[in-house]
This record gives C-alpha cells, sequence and structure tokens, in this order.
C-alpha cells in the first residue's frame, strides 16, 4: 500500500507528513492483523526487514513474516491495539516508539490481556517500510510464558517403561 511523501521542501508540513504516515500504518498493522490479513501486514515490510517477536526467532522478510503473524493469530492473539508515542526521523530512516495491549485466548477459552511496549525502524523505499519490529511485554516472564505455553496432550507426555520390559522386583 502505497502512500506519497510530501517533498522536504516546504518546511514543518513535512514533519507532520512523515509521522502521521507513520501512524497511519501503524494502524493498518494492528487493523490488518486483527482480521486476518496477514499478507497484507507483509507488505508492510522491507524485502529484507525483521520481525522479532519475545521467545521466537527473528522472521526476515514478508513471506516469513506473513507465516509468523498467522502463528500468532492461529495461537489466538487478537485485538490488537498499537498506540505510537513517539515518532523520530531523519531522512528516509523513522523510528516508532509505542505501548500495544493484544488478547490471548487460550486452549482453555479464557483471556489473557498482554501490556508492552514496541520499537519499529522504518525506512522509505519509495513508500515506508519496516525494516525491524519488536517488542516486549509489561508481565512478567512466567505470565507470558503462560500465555504462549500449550498443555502437553496425553500422546505427547513420555512413557518411561515400556509395557514389553519385564518388570522385576
Amino acid at each position: 500500500m502505497y502512500r506519497p511523501y510530501s517533498s522536504p521542501i516546504g518546511g514543518s508540513g513535512f514533519s507532520m507528513d512523515v509521522e502521521s504516515t507513520i501512524r497511519g500504518l501503524t494502524q493498518d498493522f494492528s487493523m490488518n492483523f486483527n482480521t486476518g490479513n496477514y499478507d497484507q501486514v507483509g507488505t508492510l515490510f522491507a524485502s529484507d526487514g525483521l520481525f522479532m517477536a519475545p521467545h521466537h526467532e527473528s522472521a526476515a522478510g514478508p513471506k516469513a513474516i506473513e507465516r509468523k503473524l498467522r502463528e500468532f493469530g492461529d495461537a489466538g492473539f487478537q485485538d490488537l491495539r498499537l498506540d505510537s508515542t513517539r515518532v523520530d526521523y531523519s531522512g528516509d530512516m523513522a523510528m516508532e516508539i509505542g505501548r500495544y495491549t493484544v488478547s490471548i485466548v487460550l486452549e482453555n477459552g479464557t483471556k489473557q490481556v498482554d501490556r508492552g511496549k514496541f520499537v519499529k525502524v522504518w525506512r522509505r523505499l519509495g513508500a515506508w517500510r519496516i525494516v525491524a519490529d519488536c517488542w516486549s511485554s509489561n508481565l512478567p516472564a512466567a505470565s507470558a510464558q503462560r500465555a504462549e505455553e500449550k498443555p502437553l496432550q496425553v500422546a505427547d507426555k513420555i512413557k518411561l517403561i515400556s509395557d514389553d520390559v519385564p518388570k522385576s522386583a
């Protein structure tokens, strides 16, 4: 999704254009994630863009990022809200800092709300694209881990002693 940008000639209007463009793209990010349009979120990333989720390996490039976001959606992440608190830029680079909330529907049907902060680095490549995106939770590590853990199913449990091994005293 291409959004035109203004020329730096013309004064302070340029700074508001950069800031409002970045904020608008961030809202596009959350709207498309919440509606399951992970491919649209992926297009917001540069070809070498990184998506760095806590407790996960980094995903690089739009297709890998799309798959990683789909994993989060399938794991029950929904209702993502992003609030940009700061946008700084210089030339064709911008940095965005903000807060997020996301609901996580657990396998037992209960909801957990995660809150935290994020940093995005943007580069203007004709259109603004994310080159790095990471976030961290404000919840204690044990709470965040519980939201991502999946309880073992009976079939997944390790059998310590096989039934065909003779039992001895």
